[in-house]
């Protein structure tokens, strides 16, 4: 069969079928919403997994999205990931450090290791914003957040934070799939593998990226790794046409649509009965039927037309700085009311510039960043709360890394970056609002009590959601894979409810 697209027969009757080869069925209904980047999203693939999400099932064809049932209590349905890509600057945001301040343009001594190397002594860089106290709990919050700062008692901090490399891009693998090597499965990908969907028209995963970019090693981070191509997120983009191609082609209804799949399936039923190891055309198969669902459900589920006007006012959707980030929290909230499983928005894009990596000048990059973040994320918090979803909904906020309290070189007003102790947070879901977990030493440089790994964070994600961090496996290599690695992980306990 020839890999040229076929050639259109005029004296061929419109509506005939029956003489077509499977691959004119593919180009053709392609020209329109098979275009999406779906072709893996409703694998039927082989899979190690039981009816629980837990590996070691005898390997079957089913669909891997189908819904599961937990395999302990679940706190939580659904995961909101706000990924600061860059490493928000812990001593100017949440973990406040008085001792700081007056330190600022003073060399002491203080062992640091990020993007400079290792180094003994450094020159400090105080904090450049002020701190209050709000809340029931009196949290101190930076006055870069003057709206999240209203939202505390809802939040859980986690100031004690520690991850294996100080470098964007194995750390963002780490914080994405556990692993500071590529190859892994992504914590959406795990969660949509233990749980599956309970939507079966809307995807179990979605990303949105920054309008300026997408992060380091790119899709990478958002990959299904090892597993089926079923567990990869679905790409999202910024503005206000989220999802290409979800109109079909000029001319094509309805039911015309529904005959051309329903012939190419069963050509492509003909062929895999002679191949039923080919989980790729089984996969095939089924991202077709996703991609119907999704043309039929999915423009409701992104038209925030449908919004009142004071939802998007709450949003920031009518200021310039904070519409993008605005509109994709409060499509994040629409897709978590629809049962989409796990969302990641990312802040913060491919350039210095674009994301909170501040080498540079500190005050202009946390300003712009923190700023266009704010008043989204608070309307975030406060909008799943009034509609009763916010404890059914766990909200995680951070990025790779952290920043050091001393400048990278001997005259710049920016950070270097700082795995040894930052500062992250969650909310909803079972979390305990008010609540500060751990502390870094007394100028922000290193968790000093009640550390907690990348692999904690994953572990508490996971048991909110129902999942056991350890029983969650997935047979590849010759191993039984996990999230959380080898050794047992702990949840984080201190800071759920």
């Amino acid at each position: 069969m020839s890999d040229s697209h076929p050639q259109s027969d005029a004296s061929r009757p419109t509506g005939d079928f029956s003489r077509r080869t499977r691959r004119e069925f593919l180009w053709e209904a392609g020209a329109g919403f098979t275009g999406l980047a779906l072709a893996g999203l409703m694998s039927a693939d082989k899979c190690r997994a039981e009816e629980s999400g837990v590996g070691a099932g005898a390997a079957k064809f089913t669909n891997p999205l189908a819904p599961k049932r937990p395999q302990t209590t679940a706190k939580a349905r659904s995961v909101i990931f706000l990924f600061m890509y860059g490493g928000p600057s812990q001593v100017d945001t949440f973990d406040y450090k008085p001792a700081l301040y007056p330190l600022d343009g003073k060399t002491i001594a203080v062992k640091t290791f990020g993007r400079g190397g290792k180094r003994n002594e450094s020159r400090v860089v105080g904090p450049k914003w002020g701190f209050k106290q709000y809340g029931q709990c009196g949290k101190w919050v930076s006055d870069l957040f003057p709206h999240l700062s209203q939202c505390v008692d809802d939040i859980g901090f986690l100031h004690s934070m520690v991850a294996d490399s100080p470098i964007h891009g194995s750390a963002m693998l780490q914080m994405n799939t556990g692993k500071i090597l590529s190859g892994s499965p992504c914590l959406g990908s795990w969660v949509n593998y233990g749980l599956g969907s309970v939507n079966g028209n809307l995807p179990g995963f979605v990303v949105m990226l920054d309008p300026t970019g997408g992060p380091i090693s790119g899709a990478k981070n958002w990959t299904s790794g090892y597993m089926p191509a079923s567990y990869q997120a679905t790409v999202m983009r910024s503005g206000n046409d989220p999802i290409l191609d979800l109109h079909r082609p000029e001319g094509m209804d309805e039911t015309a649509q529904r005959n051309i799949l329903d012939t190419l399936k069963e050509f492509n039923s003909d062929h895999h009965a002679t191949r039923s190891d080919n989980s790729q055309l089984a996969a095939r198969i089924a991202s077709y039927e996703m991609a119907f669902n999704m043309q039929r459900h999915a423009p409701e589920a992104v038209d925030l037309g449908r919004e009142t006007a004071a939802t998007r006012e709450m949003y920031g959707l009518n200021d310039a700085r904070t519409e993008d980030f605005g509109r994709r929290c409060l499509l994040a909230r629409r897709l978590v009311e629809r049962g989409v499983r796990f969302i990641q928005l990312y802040a913060g894009g491919a350039h210095n510039d674009d994301n909170w990596d501040a080498h540079g000048d500190l005050v202009k990059n946390h300003t712009h960043h923190a700023g266009r973040t704010d008043r989204p994320i608070a309307a975030l918090i406060q909008d799943l709360k009034q509609r009763g979803l916010l404890e059914s909904t766990l909200i995680i906020w951070g990025g790779e890394f952290g920043r050091q309290p001393t400048a990278e070189n001997a005259t710049g007003t920016g950070r270097d970056h700082n795995s040894y102790g930052f500062t992250m947070w969650m909310a909803g879901g079972g979390i305990r609002g008010g609540t500060s977990v751990g502390e870094t030493d007394e100028l922000g440089s290193a968790a000093v009590v009640d550390r907690c790994h990348v692999k904690n964070l994953h572990a508490t994600v996971l048991t909110q959601m129902g999942l056991d961090p350890d029983r969650l496996t997935y047979f590849y290599g010759g191993l039984d894979q996990k999230l959380v690695g080898v050794e047992a992980a702990e949840a984080i306990r201190k800071i759920i409810g």
